[in-house]
Protein backbone atom coordinates (compact mmCIF):
# COMPACT_ATOMS: atom_id res chain seq x y z
CA UNK A 1 0.00 0.00 0.00
CA UNK A 2 1.30 3.87 -0.52
CA UNK A 3 1.53 5.73 1.73
CA UNK A 4 0.54 8.90 -0.26
CA UNK A 5 -1.79 9.43 -3.19
CA UNK A 6 -1.92 11.74 -5.97
CA UNK A 7 -5.25 13.60 -6.39
CA UNK A 8 -6.29 14.84 -10.24
CA UNK A 9 -9.27 17.04 -11.34
CA UNK A 10 -8.99 16.45 -15.09
CA UNK A 11 -5.15 15.48 -15.39
CA UNK A 12 -4.20 18.15 -13.03
CA UNK A 13 -2.58 17.62 -9.63
CA UNK A 14 -5.24 19.31 -7.12
CA UNK A 15 -3.05 17.95 -3.93
CA UNK A 16 -2.09 14.93 -1.72
CA UNK A 17 -4.07 12.74 0.50
CA UNK A 18 -1.09 11.04 2.33
CA UNK A 19 -0.62 8.90 5.60
CA UNK A 20 1.20 11.10 8.62
CA UNK A 21 3.39 9.42 11.03
CA UNK A 22 0.49 8.49 13.08
CA UNK A 23 -1.46 6.81 10.02
CA UNK A 24 -3.88 9.42 10.17
CA UNK A 25 -5.26 10.53 6.90
CA UNK A 26 -4.04 14.27 5.86
CA UNK A 27 -4.79 15.90 2.56
CA UNK A 28 -2.96 18.96 1.24
CA UNK A 29 -3.47 21.41 -1.72
CA UNK A 30 -0.93 21.86 -4.77
CA UNK A 31 0.95 25.19 -4.52
CA UNK A 32 -0.56 25.67 -8.26
CA UNK A 33 -3.54 24.96 -7.41
CA UNK A 34 -3.99 27.04 -4.55
CA UNK A 35 -2.50 30.09 -6.47
CA UNK A 36 -4.69 29.55 -9.53
CA UNK A 37 -7.91 31.94 -8.95
CA UNK A 38 -9.86 29.64 -11.06
CA UNK A 39 -9.70 26.57 -9.49
CA UNK A 40 -12.53 25.73 -7.48
CA UNK A 41 -11.74 23.79 -3.94
CA UNK A 42 -12.32 20.07 -4.03
CA UNK A 43 -15.51 20.44 -1.46
CA UNK A 44 -17.52 23.19 0.02
CA UNK A 45 -15.74 21.43 3.47
CA UNK A 46 -12.23 21.71 1.99
CA UNK A 47 -11.86 25.73 1.30
CA UNK A 48 -8.58 26.45 -0.47
CA UNK A 49 -5.52 26.93 1.84
CA UNK A 50 -1.99 26.39 2.66
CA UNK A 51 -2.18 24.67 5.67
CA UNK A 52 -2.91 20.90 5.36
CA UNK A 53 -6.41 19.37 6.98
CA UNK A 54 -5.76 16.57 9.15
CA UNK A 55 -8.14 13.47 9.75
CA UNK A 56 -11.18 15.14 11.04
CA UNK A 57 -11.07 17.82 8.52
CA UNK A 58 -10.43 15.49 5.36
CA UNK A 59 -12.14 12.41 6.25
CA UNK A 60 -15.70 12.97 5.31
CA UNK A 61 -15.33 13.94 2.34
CA UNK A 62 -12.40 11.23 1.02
CA UNK A 63 -14.50 8.33 2.96
CA UNK A 64 -17.57 9.80 1.39
CA UNK A 65 -15.96 8.65 -1.98
CA UNK A 66 -16.55 4.71 -0.78
CA UNK A 67 -18.58 2.01 -0.22
CA UNK A 68 -20.68 1.67 2.47
CA UNK A 69 -21.82 -1.17 5.14
CA UNK A 70 -21.93 -4.59 3.16
CA UNK A 71 -20.75 -3.11 0.11
CA UNK A 72 -17.39 -1.43 2.07
CA UNK A 73 -16.76 -4.85 3.94
CA UNK A 74 -17.18 -6.96 1.12
CA UNK A 75 -14.14 -4.84 -0.52
CA UNK A 76 -12.34 -4.73 1.89
CA UNK A 77 -12.57 -8.30 2.21
CA UNK A 78 -11.63 -8.88 -1.20
CA UNK A 79 -8.99 -6.51 -1.04
CA UNK A 80 -7.49 -8.23 2.25
CA UNK A 81 -7.65 -4.83 4.02
CA UNK A 82 -9.05 -3.68 7.52
CA UNK A 83 -12.73 -2.43 6.78
CA UNK A 84 -11.76 1.09 8.88
CA UNK A 85 -8.63 1.60 6.96
CA UNK A 86 -10.21 4.32 4.14
CA UNK A 87 -7.16 5.05 2.60
CA UNK A 88 -6.16 1.24 1.87
CA UNK A 89 -9.31 1.36 0.21
CA UNK A 90 -8.94 4.41 -1.78
CA UNK A 91 -5.89 3.53 -2.79
CA UNK A 92 -7.04 0.12 -4.32
CA UNK A 93 -10.74 1.86 -5.75
CA UNK A 94 -10.05 5.17 -6.08
CA UNK A 95 -9.70 5.19 -9.86
CA UNK A 96 -13.20 6.20 -10.95
CA UNK A 97 -14.88 7.71 -8.05
CA UNK A 98 -17.66 9.81 -7.76
CA UNK A 99 -17.67 13.35 -9.11
CA UNK A 100 -14.12 14.58 -11.33
CA UNK A 101 -11.64 13.60 -8.89
CA UNK A 102 -9.03 10.86 -10.02
CA UNK A 103 -6.61 8.89 -6.95
CA UNK A 104 -3.33 7.50 -7.99
CA UNK A 105 -0.71 6.21 -5.69
CA UNK A 106 2.36 8.68 -6.06
CA UNK A 107 4.89 6.24 -7.51
CA UNK A 108 2.07 5.71 -10.65
CA UNK A 109 3.19 6.92 -13.70
CA UNK A 110 0.57 9.23 -15.48
CA UNK A 111 2.57 9.26 -18.50
CA UNK A 112 2.48 5.47 -18.93
CA UNK A 113 0.24 4.72 -22.08
CA UNK A 114 -2.38 1.83 -21.57
CA UNK A 115 -3.01 -0.04 -24.21
CA UNK A 116 -6.18 -1.88 -22.61
CA UNK A 117 -9.26 -1.30 -24.33
CA UNK A 118 -13.10 -1.77 -22.37
CA UNK A 119 -14.09 -5.34 -21.81
CA UNK A 120 -17.08 -5.53 -23.58
CA UNK A 121 -19.31 -8.13 -21.71
CA UNK A 122 -21.63 -11.00 -23.78
CA UNK A 123 -24.60 -12.22 -21.85
CA UNK A 124 -22.74 -15.03 -20.20
CA UNK A 125 -20.51 -13.11 -18.42
CA UNK A 126 -22.49 -10.53 -17.37
CA UNK A 127 -24.67 -12.75 -16.07
CA UNK A 128 -21.53 -14.05 -13.83
CA UNK A 129 -20.84 -10.12 -13.10
CA UNK A 130 -24.20 -9.80 -11.31
CA UNK A 131 -23.75 -13.38 -9.63
CA UNK A 132 -20.12 -12.25 -8.53
CA UNK A 133 -21.09 -8.46 -7.57
CA UNK A 134 -22.77 -8.73 -4.12
CA UNK A 135 -19.83 -11.16 -3.40
CA UNK A 136 -17.12 -8.93 -4.77
CA UNK A 137 -18.89 -5.22 -4.12
CA UNK A 138 -16.79 -2.93 -7.05
CA UNK A 139 -15.11 -6.36 -8.29
CA UNK A 140 -12.62 -4.92 -6.05
CA UNK A 141 -9.06 -6.33 -6.89
CA UNK A 142 -9.91 -8.01 -10.18
CA UNK A 143 -8.53 -6.92 -13.57
CA UNK A 144 -6.68 -3.76 -12.64
CA UNK A 145 -10.08 -2.37 -11.71
CA UNK A 146 -10.15 0.94 -9.47
CA UNK A 147 -13.79 1.76 -8.98
CA UNK A 148 -15.89 3.16 -6.26
CA UNK A 149 -19.30 4.18 -5.35
CA UNK A 150 -20.97 5.22 -2.39
CA UNK A 151 -23.64 3.60 -0.99
CA UNK A 152 -24.56 0.67 0.65
CA UNK A 153 -26.08 -1.47 -2.09
CA UNK A 154 -24.72 -3.54 -4.75
CA UNK A 155 -23.50 -1.36 -8.30
CA UNK A 156 -20.46 -0.86 -10.14
CA UNK A 157 -19.45 1.92 -12.73
CA UNK A 158 -19.37 0.67 -16.34
CA UNK A 159 -19.14 1.68 -19.65
CA UNK A 160 -21.68 1.72 -21.93
CA UNK A 161 -20.36 1.63 -25.87
CA UNK A 162 -23.10 1.00 -28.77
CA UNK A 163 -25.59 0.10 -25.69
CA UNK A 164 -23.31 -2.90 -24.93
CA UNK A 165 -21.85 -2.86 -21.16
CA UNK A 166 -18.41 -3.16 -20.99
CA UNK A 167 -15.56 -2.51 -18.19
CA UNK A 168 -13.69 0.29 -17.85
CA UNK A 169 -10.17 0.38 -18.87
CA UNK A 170 -7.69 1.87 -16.66
CA UNK A 171 -8.23 5.59 -16.28
CA UNK A 172 -11.16 5.76 -18.33
CA UNK A 173 -14.27 7.54 -16.94
CA UNK A 174 -17.28 5.58 -16.61
CA UNK A 175 -20.59 6.59 -18.39
CA UNK A 176 -23.07 4.66 -16.82
CA UNK A 177 -24.08 2.82 -12.88
CA UNK A 178 -25.28 -0.64 -13.09
CA UNK A 179 -27.42 -1.46 -10.08
CA UNK A 180 -28.69 -5.03 -9.80
CA UNK A 181 -31.71 -6.09 -8.13
CA UNK A 182 -32.55 -6.89 -4.46
CA UNK A 183 -32.73 -9.98 -3.84
CA UNK A 184 -34.82 -9.53 -0.41
CA UNK A 185 -36.74 -7.00 -1.86
CA UNK A 186 -38.74 -7.42 -4.25
CA UNK A 187 -39.16 -5.56 -7.62
CA UNK A 188 -36.55 -3.12 -6.92
CA UNK A 189 -35.61 -2.52 -10.59
CA UNK A 190 -39.02 -1.46 -11.24
CA UNK A 191 -39.91 0.63 -8.56
CA UNK A 192 -36.59 2.55 -8.64
CA UNK A 193 -37.25 3.02 -12.65
CA UNK A 194 -40.48 3.92 -12.21
CA UNK A 195 -39.76 6.54 -9.28
CA UNK A 196 -37.07 8.25 -11.34
CA UNK A 197 -39.06 8.51 -14.47
CA UNK A 198 -42.20 9.71 -12.32
CA UNK A 199 -39.88 12.27 -11.22
CA UNK A 200 -38.84 13.58 -14.56
CA UNK A 201 -42.53 12.77 -15.54
CA UNK A 202 -43.75 15.56 -13.39
CA UNK A 203 -40.64 18.16 -13.98
CA UNK A 204 -38.28 17.59 -11.47
CA UNK A 205 -35.06 16.94 -13.03
CA UNK A 206 -34.07 13.24 -12.26
CA UNK A 207 -31.09 10.60 -13.67
CA UNK A 208 -32.02 8.64 -16.96
CA UNK A 209 -32.52 5.47 -16.25
CA UNK A 210 -32.97 2.31 -18.07
CA UNK A 211 -34.12 -0.91 -16.58
CA UNK A 212 -33.27 -4.48 -18.52
CA UNK A 213 -33.74 -7.77 -17.93
CA UNK A 214 -31.75 -10.37 -19.11
CA UNK A 215 -33.47 -14.42 -18.67
CA UNK A 216 -34.67 -14.16 -14.98
CA UNK A 217 -32.51 -11.37 -13.66
CA UNK A 218 -32.87 -7.61 -13.44
CA UNK A 219 -31.06 -4.64 -13.21
CA UNK A 220 -31.03 -1.01 -14.24
CA UNK A 221 -28.36 1.41 -16.04
CA UNK A 222 -28.60 4.76 -14.11
CA UNK A 223 -27.13 7.55 -16.60
CA UNK A 224 -24.32 9.20 -14.87
CA UNK A 225 -25.32 12.93 -14.66
CA UNK A 226 -21.20 13.63 -13.21
CA UNK A 227 -20.17 12.77 -16.54
CA UNK A 228 -20.36 14.48 -20.26
CA UNK A 229 -19.72 13.41 -23.29
CA UNK A 230 -17.43 15.94 -25.64
CA UNK A 231 -16.63 16.16 -29.47
CA UNK A 232 -14.84 13.01 -30.50
CA UNK A 233 -16.85 10.75 -28.31
CA UNK A 234 -14.76 11.61 -25.10
CA UNK A 235 -16.01 10.97 -22.13
CA UNK A 236 -15.26 14.25 -19.19
CA UNK A 237 -16.01 13.75 -15.65
CA UNK A 238 -17.94 17.00 -13.85
CA UNK A 239 -17.04 17.02 -10.13
CA UNK A 240 -19.77 16.80 -7.50
CA UNK A 241 -20.52 15.93 -3.91
CA UNK A 242 -22.73 14.95 -1.26
CA UNK A 243 -24.27 16.49 0.93
CA UNK A 244 -22.33 14.98 3.61
CA UNK A 245 -19.14 15.76 1.90
CA UNK A 246 -20.25 19.26 1.49
CA UNK A 247 -20.91 19.34 4.96
CA UNK A 248 -18.08 17.73 6.44
CA UNK A 249 -20.21 15.12 7.97
CA UNK A 250 -18.74 11.35 8.15
CA UNK A 251 -20.55 9.14 5.80
CA UNK A 252 -22.12 6.84 9.15
CA UNK A 253 -23.30 9.81 10.11
CA UNK A 254 -25.88 10.24 7.18
CA UNK A 255 -29.05 10.37 8.87
CA UNK A 256 -30.35 12.92 10.87
CA UNK A 257 -31.14 11.26 13.71
CA UNK A 258 -27.41 10.36 13.86
CA UNK A 259 -26.00 13.69 13.49
CA UNK A 260 -26.18 13.98 9.71
CA UNK A 261 -27.60 17.03 7.37
CA UNK A 262 -31.09 18.16 7.99
CA UNK A 263 -33.26 20.15 5.49
CA UNK A 264 -33.01 23.09 7.51
CA UNK A 265 -28.88 22.89 6.50
CA UNK A 266 -29.40 21.50 3.68
CA UNK A 267 -31.63 24.31 2.32
CA UNK A 268 -28.91 26.87 3.91
CA UNK A 269 -25.98 25.08 1.89
CA UNK A 270 -27.93 25.56 -1.49
CA UNK A 271 -28.27 28.85 -0.34
CA UNK A 272 -24.59 29.95 0.26
CA UNK A 273 -23.21 27.28 -2.38
CA UNK A 274 -24.95 27.74 -5.08
CA UNK A 275 -24.58 30.09 -8.25
CA UNK A 276 -28.64 30.38 -9.10
CA UNK A 277 -29.66 29.82 -5.10
CA UNK A 278 -33.35 30.76 -5.96
CA UNK A 279 -33.88 27.74 -8.50
CA UNK A 280 -31.69 25.32 -6.67
CA UNK A 281 -34.07 25.67 -3.55
CA UNK A 282 -37.41 25.84 -5.21
CA UNK A 283 -35.66 22.38 -6.86
CA UNK A 284 -34.74 21.35 -3.10
CA UNK A 285 -38.03 21.76 -2.16
CA UNK A 286 -39.84 19.85 -4.67
CA UNK A 287 -37.36 16.85 -3.85
CA UNK A 288 -38.65 16.60 -0.95
CA UNK A 289 -42.18 17.04 -1.52
CA UNK A 290 -41.53 14.50 -4.04
CA UNK A 291 -39.71 11.95 -1.49
CA UNK A 292 -42.99 12.62 0.80
CA UNK A 293 -45.18 12.13 -1.88
CA UNK A 294 -44.31 8.38 -3.35
CA UNK A 295 -43.44 7.21 0.10
CA UNK A 296 -39.08 6.93 -0.03
CA UNK A 297 -38.10 7.18 3.37
CA UNK A 298 -34.98 6.89 2.64
CA UNK A 299 -33.77 10.44 1.44
CA UNK A 300 -31.01 11.05 3.59
CA UNK A 301 -27.95 13.42 3.34
CA UNK A 302 -25.59 11.40 0.71
CA UNK A 303 -28.61 10.58 -1.37
CA UNK A 304 -28.84 14.73 -2.10
CA UNK A 305 -25.62 16.35 -4.04
CA UNK A 306 -23.71 19.33 -5.89
CA UNK A 307 -22.80 19.36 -9.35
CA UNK A 308 -20.18 21.79 -10.00
CA UNK A 309 -19.79 22.41 -14.31
CA UNK A 310 -18.46 25.44 -15.60
CA UNK A 311 -21.02 27.56 -14.82
CA UNK A 312 -21.26 27.08 -11.16
CA UNK A 313 -22.60 24.54 -8.26
CA UNK A 314 -26.20 23.59 -8.68
CA UNK A 315 -28.35 20.93 -6.94
CA UNK A 316 -27.67 17.08 -9.14
CA UNK A 317 -30.42 15.70 -10.45
CA UNK A 318 -32.67 13.06 -8.27
CA UNK A 319 -31.21 9.88 -7.43
CA UNK A 320 -31.37 6.10 -5.70
CA UNK A 321 -35.91 7.15 -5.31
CA UNK A 322 -37.49 4.26 -4.17
CA UNK A 323 -41.31 3.89 -2.85
CA UNK A 324 -40.00 2.33 0.47
CA UNK A 325 -43.07 2.03 2.16
CA UNK A 326 -44.39 -0.40 -0.03
CA UNK A 327 -41.77 -3.03 1.95
CA UNK A 328 -42.74 -3.98 5.78
CA UNK A 329 -39.50 -4.66 6.94
CA UNK A 330 -38.43 -0.96 5.91
CA UNK A 331 -38.65 1.64 8.33
CA UNK A 332 -41.11 4.30 7.57
CA UNK A 333 -39.32 6.71 9.97
CA UNK A 334 -38.13 9.86 7.28
CA UNK A 335 -34.12 10.13 7.02
CA UNK A 336 -34.58 13.87 7.48
CA UNK A 337 -37.40 15.32 9.53
CA UNK A 338 -40.06 17.53 7.78
CA UNK A 339 -41.08 20.13 10.60
CA UNK A 340 -40.55 17.94 13.97
CA UNK A 341 -42.42 15.12 11.70
CA UNK A 342 -40.49 11.88 11.09
CA UNK A 343 -42.99 9.44 10.43
CA UNK A 344 -43.80 9.43 6.73
CA UNK A 345 -47.45 8.85 7.10
CA UNK A 346 -48.42 12.13 9.06
CA UNK A 347 -48.31 14.91 6.91
CA UNK A 348 -50.66 17.64 7.47
CA UNK A 349 -50.29 21.13 6.56
CA UNK A 350 -49.29 22.29 10.18
CA UNK A 351 -46.78 19.76 9.67
CA UNK A 352 -45.91 21.75 5.91
CA UNK A 353 -45.88 25.42 7.37
CA UNK A 354 -43.91 24.07 10.20
CA UNK A 355 -41.47 22.89 7.55
CA UNK A 356 -41.44 25.99 5.44
CA UNK A 357 -41.07 27.50 8.62
CA UNK A 358 -37.92 25.93 9.05
CA UNK A 359 -36.03 26.13 5.87
CA UNK A 360 -36.75 30.15 5.28
CA UNK A 361 -40.00 29.88 2.75
CA UNK A 362 -43.43 30.77 2.42
CA UNK A 363 -46.09 28.93 4.38
CA UNK A 364 -49.07 28.92 1.85
CA UNK A 365 -46.24 28.71 -0.75
CA UNK A 366 -45.13 25.31 0.14
CA UNK A 367 -48.45 23.93 1.02
CA UNK A 368 -49.50 24.85 -2.24
CA UNK A 369 -46.39 23.22 -4.06
CA UNK A 370 -47.16 20.02 -2.08
CA UNK A 371 -50.75 20.29 -3.58
CA UNK A 372 -49.51 21.09 -7.30
CA UNK A 373 -47.33 17.94 -7.31
CA UNK A 374 -49.68 15.30 -5.17
CA UNK A 375 -52.24 16.04 -8.68
CA UNK A 376 -49.14 16.08 -11.08
CA UNK A 377 -48.02 12.60 -9.56
CA UNK A 378 -51.13 11.33 -9.19
CA UNK A 379 -51.95 11.70 -12.97
CA UNK A 380 -48.81 10.38 -14.21
CA UNK A 381 -48.71 7.36 -12.80
CA UNK A 382 -50.44 5.47 -14.99
CA UNK A 383 -48.32 6.10 -18.25
CA UNK A 384 -45.14 5.83 -16.75
CA UNK A 385 -46.64 2.13 -15.48
CA UNK A 386 -47.55 1.59 -19.10
CA UNK A 387 -44.61 2.42 -20.41
CA UNK A 388 -42.36 0.19 -17.95
CA UNK A 389 -45.02 -2.58 -18.71
CA UNK A 390 -44.67 -2.40 -22.22
CA UNK A 391 -40.84 -2.84 -21.74
CA UNK A 392 -41.51 -5.81 -20.08
CA UNK A 393 -41.65 -5.35 -16.08
CA UNK A 394 -43.78 -7.17 -14.16
CA UNK A 395 -47.07 -5.45 -13.88
CA UNK A 396 -48.40 -6.57 -10.19
CA UNK A 397 -45.51 -4.74 -9.11
CA UNK A 398 -45.98 -1.39 -11.28
CA UNK A 399 -49.60 -2.16 -10.24
CA UNK A 400 -48.81 -2.33 -6.99
CA UNK A 401 -46.81 1.15 -7.43
CA UNK A 402 -48.83 3.02 -9.17
CA UNK A 403 -51.73 2.20 -6.35
CA UNK A 404 -49.54 3.00 -3.35
CA UNK A 405 -48.30 6.42 -5.06
CA UNK A 406 -51.84 7.34 -6.10
CA UNK A 407 -53.54 6.84 -3.04
CA UNK A 408 -50.33 8.57 -0.84
CA UNK A 409 -50.76 11.61 -2.93
CA UNK A 410 -54.35 12.22 -2.63
CA UNK A 411 -54.59 11.79 1.04
CA UNK A 412 -51.73 14.49 1.44
CA UNK A 413 -53.79 16.13 -0.89
CA UNK A 414 -56.77 16.05 1.67
CA UNK A 415 -54.61 16.74 4.87
CA UNK A 416 -53.78 20.06 3.50
CA UNK A 417 -56.63 21.39 4.62
CA UNK A 418 -56.07 20.78 8.11
CA UNK A 419 -54.11 23.48 9.32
Amino acid sequence: MSRALKVLWSGARVGTLRLDEHGDMVFSYEPAWLQDTGKPPISASLPKQDAPFGRRASRPFFAGLLPEDRQRAGAARALGVSIGNDFALLDALGGDVAGALVLWPEDHDLRAPSHADPQMLDNVQLIALLDRLPLRPMLAGEGGLRLSLAGAQPKLPIVLIDQRIALPAPGQPTTHILKPALPHYPGTTENEAFCLRLATAVGLSAASVEPRRLGDRSFMLVERYDRIEMPGGICERIHQEDFCQALGIAPERKYASEGGPTFKTSFELIRRICARPAMDVLRLLDAAIFNVIIGNADAHGKNFSLLYPPSGPTLTPLYDLMATIIYPQVSTQLAMKIGKTSAIEDMDGRVWSRFAEDIGMSAPFVRKRVRELCRKVAACCPPVSERLAGEGFAGDMLDLLTANVQNRASELDGLLGST
